[in-house]
């Protein structure tokens, strides 16, 4: 295998997290504000704040208790939050700043399921799964009023909205609406019309009519001064909700003449307008229903005239009031990732396969989402073509479409194609023209689907809808499903990976065997050519990827560490290194020139079946089932600049300390020493100054003048340096200057002192164990001296007096 010399030098080391695509909505209720620039929605224990212009989350708010929130309402006048949770509290906020002004308990027996704010903004009303209705005060923090005798659950409460009358609805498991005096606190009315349970309530302008919906396919318009019932409209759909319409003429909704007209949203997906007086629906939706377009919630935000539906794919949907004409989309949990692609010629996009027959584009720089539409089952891979604006998809509905996005961003489909017999599991698109995709599918066959030309001109889409796509080739590859396909840079050659534990290499058009490789234990989860090399990258279930040389089939090298399957791998830095992603959840960086794993990228939390490189090589793409999609940014050379800077400034630091200690500088030395937090220098510095005549004071005058974070640091060194009996006595000189200068109180605010004291104290008692057998050995050795002394022998005569004492 050749290595290829602009590779050399240019590995990569690091990639770190540029961006999130998270979940923010998974069903439940849904609100604007008044302004329709704020979007408010649920998402387990939070409630999630949305920017309507941008998509971007501004805020999540979560109880203290981290507890699932169970039902929220925002004051009329924009100022108020309050939450419940399953911990029966609530919570009011302050929801600009994201703080908690009031915490109470509910009272509730069970969960508060719903609550309503009275039009005042002074009244709120809860729900329980208990059966109760409350009212509390929620500027004078009271609970007003207790009203029992609804049966089960009550799921729905609303104020009249005319503040004098004092009137409040609610709704419970047995589908009546009851009618609450707040003056009387008494029940004045139950009304009885539905048969199943109600779904939404909606006043008129003048307080005299009330618009129940229910999931009995039926709306009822009420007579407030009567509580009897007026006009029953038979809607053909379980309604989810019902909006009255402001009373002015709409012609492009079919509203034209004077009375009342409403807005349902249900099981058909489709919003559509309805005349009470005759019952007839004026208005439907253009919009072919579709699995998971089933409507769960719609509201109206009368001010900035704006329509909110939320879809049973936890997709919201914003329309302009008028028109019905769509705005936004934002898509609020996408559940499993199955698979992520970069889009356009810059990587401005991303699409995003879930399990889920939508497919969900994102531009990168705005948060901006676009639902696509077309597939009826679960779509399970994407492939893009060279140039970005042509991408394609399959599914379990057995089918291929490719879509095409313009330059405005927008995406349809232009093409689609169905022949396989069973799920088509994995795609691929042709590297060198936009000329051909081939697709695998568990019925173990691969197809080669060319590109019309009608496809490749200038327009956007065809007049006439998708363009049928035909398969030029078919070729039973495998004995078991086939799980990836992936086609040589040069067109020319085609791999296929299996659950029947081998990988294939074919000839194309044709589809002709050329070789098999096996070696795998398991079967085999994604197989992908090198851009450089003739080497096939295979990863399996038995957890290791495998580089595979095209000319012999033999096995060249073998990559061990996931725990788990391996699911994706990619070739980055010009095919001298690999990506791969797994089931473990984690994302690793390889070295394929000496099998070393350079880095493990840990922010999935479940399998990370998607994963896909930019075109600049400089980001990275995954998708896994934690309905996560992270974007990763190379920082290699960030990094790498980042430390030749720090060493930079380190060599110009220790000279700058070297000069300190020559000068006898000790405090401007000691603090730089410390600011450097580098134990070893500190303790360089400590020992010059100990090397003083005039030690002790010069320590202890150097310590005194040192902040109390510097002083923290330097206890902090002095559990290293304990540990080790060359360099304890400089710890126990800084030890005894802390002690003896420093109040107790204050040292028992500096921070870990604790753990510092328990770590030195049994170095410290062995450091005194090790001088006291010393000192005894000492005094023993003094003993012995004193009592071997011998007496002074006398002195011997001198030659000299020795002659002169022979003389006569």
């Amino acid at each position: 295998m050749t290595e290829t010399a602009a590779g050399v030098g240019r590995f990569k080391t690091n990639y770190a997290v540029e961006r999130k695509i998270e979940p923010f909505y998974k069903g439940g209720k849904a609100q604007l504000d008044q302004t329709g620039q704020h979007l408010f929605c649920v998402c387990g224990t939070r409630v999630n704040i949305l920017e309507v212009a941008s998509g971007a989350v501004l805020r999540s708010l979560e109880q203290e208790d981290q507890e699932d929130i169970t039902a929220f309402d925002l004051s009329p006048d924009n100022e108020v939050l309050v939450t419940a949770s399953r911990a029966l509290l609530l919570a009011q906020w302050a929801w600009q700043e994201g703080s908690v002004t009031r915490l109470w308990k509910a009272i509730h027996t069970a969960p508060v399921a719903t609550m309503a704010f009275d039009p005042t903004s002074t009244l709120l009303a809860t729900g329980g799964c208990d059966g109760a209705v409350r009212v509390w005060d929620i500027v004078r923090h009271y609970g007003t009023h207790h009203f029992r005798g609804s049966p089960g659950v009550v799921h729905l409460v609303a104020f009249h909205p005319d503040p004098t009358r004092l009137l409040l609805f609610s709704s419970a498991t047995d589908a009546a609406i009851r009618v609450w005096s707040l003056q009387d606190r008494s029940c004045l009315a139950v009304l009885t019309a539905h048969y199943s349970a109600v779904t939404s309530l909606a006043f008129s302008a003048d307080g005299h009519s009330m618009l129940s919906s229910g999931r009995d396919k039926i709306c009822i318009i009420w007579d407030l001064q009567s509580c009897q019932a007026t006009r029953t409209v038979p809607v053909f759909e379980s309604v989810e909700a019902a909006v009255l319409l402001p009373e002015e003429p709409v012609s492009q909704l079919g509203v034209k003449s004077p009375g009342l007209y409403f807005l349902t949203a249900g099981d058909q997906g489709t919003l559509r307008v309805w005349e009470a007086a005759s019952g007839q629906c004026v208005y439907t939706q253009a919009q072919p229903p579709g699995p998971g377009r089933e409507l769960t919630h719609c509201t109206l935000a009368h001010t900035a005239g704006v329509v909110l539906t939320a879809t049973t794919d936890h997709n919201l949907l914003l329309y302009e009031a008028r028109s019905l004409r769509l705005q936004k989309q934002f898509a609020g949990y996408s559940e499993e990732v199955l698979d992520v692609r970069f889009l356009g010629p810059e990587d401005s996009h991303v699409v995003v396969a879930s399990n889920s027959p939508c497919l969900k584009v994102f531009e990168l720089q705005t948060s901006a989402c676009q639902i696509l539409h077309g597939h009826t089952d679960i779509v399970l891979a994407l492939d893009v073509f060279r140039k970005g604006w042509l991408f394609a998809s399959c599914a379990k509905d057995q089918s291929v479409r490719i879509w095409r996005m313009n330059k405005a961003g927008q995406v349809m489909c232009v093409a689609q194609g169905s022949g396989h017999t069973h799920s088509v599991g994995t795609i691929c698109c042709s590297r060198l023209k936009e000329s051909f995709l081939v697709t695998g599918s568990q019925d173990c066959t691969v197809k080669l689907w060319p590109l019309p030309k009608a496809l490749l001109s200038k327009n956007t889409a065809p007049d006439n809808g998708p363009i049928l796509l035909q398969a030029q080739t078919t070729q039973r590859c495998h004995d078991k499903d086939i799980n990836s396909v992936a086609i040589a840079p040069n067109d020319k050659l085609l791999a296929t990976g299996s659950q029947d534990r081998t990988a294939k290499l074919w000839a194309l058009p044709q589809c002709q065997l050329l070789g098999v490789f096996s070696g795998h234990r398991r079967g085999l989860w994604c197989v992908q050519f090198s851009p450089m090399d003739q080497v096939l990258a295979t990863a399996s279930a038995d957890g290791t990827i495998k580089l595979w040389a095209l000319q012999d089939f033999s096995c060249l090298k073998t990559f061990e560490g996931h725990d788990a399957s391996v699911l994706k791998v990619a070739f980055v830095s010009r095919g001298t290194q690999l990506l791969s992603s797994g089931s473990d959840g984690l994302v690793k960086l390889w070295t394929i020139k000496n099998n070393e794993c350079v880095r493990t990228l840990d922010a999935h939390e479940d399998k990370v079946w998607g994963l896909h490189c930019s075109r600049l090589d400089d980001r990275a793409l995954t998708g896994a089932s934690d309905s996560r999609v992270i974007l990763w940014k190379d920082v290699t050379e960030a990094e790498q600049a980042e430390e030749q800077a720090r060493q930079e400034e380190q060599v110009v630091r220790q000279q700058e300390l070297d000069n300190l200690l020559h000068e006898k500088r000790y405090l401007r030395a000691l603090g730089l020493a410390i600011s450097l937090d580098r134990p070893h220098t500190v303790l360089t510095v400590i020992q010059a100054i100990r090397r003083d005549p005039e030690a002790c004071e010069k320590l202890e005058a150097t310590m005194l003048r040192l902040r109390r974070d510097q002083k923290e640091a330097l206890l902090r060194f002095c559990v290293t340096w304990n540990t080790n009996s060359r360099h304890c006595h400089e710890a126990q000189a800084v030890l005894g200057v802390l002690l003896r200068r420093e109040a107790p109180e204050e040292l028992l605010a500096y921070e870990g002192v604790r753990a510092a004291l328990e770590a030195l104290l049994p170095y410290t008692e062995r450091h005194f164990q090790r001088l006291s057998r010393t000192l005894q050995a000492a005094t023993f050795l003094d003993f012995l001296w004193h009592n071997m002394k011998l007496p002074v022998p006398a002195a011997a005569p001198t030659p000299w007096e020795t002659h002169k004492g022979a003389l006569p």
